[in-house]
């Protein structure tokens, strides 16, 4: 998704200013590629890693972003065989289509070996969505001080932590930031999937991977049970798995597949929601929810130590505070999530001060405005554009 936003934003800032444009490589985002001074933004090309939203873009996506999603220590460790020749091959189609700067998107296992090895050939890097290495792995910014050129940062707290450590970052605020409410009312919404609309809606979200939905599902699905038929579940498809997966967890269960998260985040009265930016969308949506997750025990045990923040959920570091319960490993069981649950679905304090809090995480997540000065509120992906268009433009000689 952040990669679609992120060519779009470009073509448009490239047809507003022509100027020397080349082709860039990138990896988990996209890549533009093109040669003349003057580039027509129809003109861009962009190959990498990506996605159905990325090849909607119009970008060659020569590693398929679900074969990439693994998550957690132990795990990795059966997938690297994989995981390295997809990494070989996209060095390879680099080589070959020599692009003019490469775009790294979050993933930094993985992306900062292509980092590395774009720098190696003199093709600068930008970093969009930086690593969380301010969570754990702090030791690791030298990466980012080797191989990056510009580090355009979502989250308002890391401009400074990377500054602070001789990166060159920018904050351009968070991809969702400016995401439209969905058009869809309640009404159409219950038509469309068969939704009884006189029920209370709750949005399941275990996770975009399939790791991560073994671990989380059986226990959602069990509070889910738990909290009784009086309510109705949706569970978005995440673009990354398959339906016929989540149906082998769901059976019987009276649980909807819906085919995005925004609109049944937005029509739910409350969620279950697995860490990662799935916690960020329902903060947009004004859902109040509860977060959980789970990984594999060895991973935990591995990890916990290393981790140097105070929340695991994202909208919780935005806010500096506890602005929605954090259910994590041994505590996230099926009757803690009900417990959690039944405090924020009724009206009353509980719901009111997370309801206050996800209004605070979203006005953090864009940078502050100079009214005084007339600047036009702008999104962040058009941010980005603006300023890996200006990188480009002032490379040394382009490639093509």
């Amino acid at each position: 998704m952040y990669g679609a936003q992120l060519i779009a934003a470009l073509r448009r800032a490239a047809s507003r200013q022509p100027a020397e444009f080349g082709s860039a490589g990138q990896t988990g985002a996209a890549i533009p590629t093109q040669g003349s001074r003057s580039a027509p933004a129809s003109q861009l090309e962009f190959f990498g890693v990506g996605g159905d939203r990325m090849r909607a873009a119009a970008c060659d996506t020569v590693v398929d972003a679900k074969d990439l999603s693994v998550v957690g220590i132990t795990e990795i460790l059966s997938h690297l065989p994989k995981i390295y020749g997809l990494y070989q091959h996209l060095i390879k189609e680099a080589d070959k289509r020599e692009p003019d700067l490469a775009i790294v998107i979050d993933s930094p296992a993985f992306n900062w070996r292509v980092a590395r090895q774009m720098k190696k050939r003199g093709i600068p890097v930008v970093y969009y969505v930086a690593p969380q290495f301010w969570a754990w792995r702090q030791g690791r910014v030298r990466l980012i001080r080797d191989y990056i050129d510009k580090v355009l940062v979502i989250f308002p707290f890391e401009e400074k932590f990377y500054r602070e450590r001789g990166v060159d970052a920018t904050f351009v605020g968070h991809p969702l930031a400016d995401l439209p409410q969905p058009a869809i009312d309640r009404t159409a919404y219950a038509a469309q999937f068969h939704l009884d609309p006189a029920k209370t809606w709750i949005t399941l979200m275990p996770g975009s991977r399939v790791k991560e939905v073994r671990m989380n599902l059986p226990t959602i699905l069990e509070a889910a049970a738990q909290l009784g038929r009086d309510y109705g579940f949706l569970l978005p498809v995440a673009p990354t798995l398959d339906r016929a997966f989540l149906k082998t967890f769901i059976g019987q269960r009276s649980i909807t597949l819906v085919p995005e998260s925004l609109p049944a985040l937005l029509h739910s009265r409350a969620g279950i929601i697995a860490s990662g930016t799935a916690t960020v969308e329902a903060a947009m949506m004004r859902t109040p929810f509860v977060m959980v997750y789970r990984v594999s025990s060895l991973t935990y045990f591995l990890g916990k130590p290393r981790v140097k923040v105070p929340y695991f959920a994202m909208v919780n570091l935005i806010a500096g505070e506890e602005v929605v319960p954090e259910l994590v490993q041994q505590d996230f069981t099926a009757a803690n999530v009900v417990a959690r649950m039944q405090e924020i679905l009724p009206d009353g304090a509980a719901r009111d001060h997370m309801l206050e809090g996800l209004n605070g995480v979203k006005n953090k997540l864009n940078p502050p405005r100079n009214h005084t000065a007339g600047e036009v509120p702008r999104a962040p992906a058009d941010r980005a554009a603006e300023i890996i268009l200006a990188l480009l433009s002032n490379t040394r000689n382009p490639r093509h």
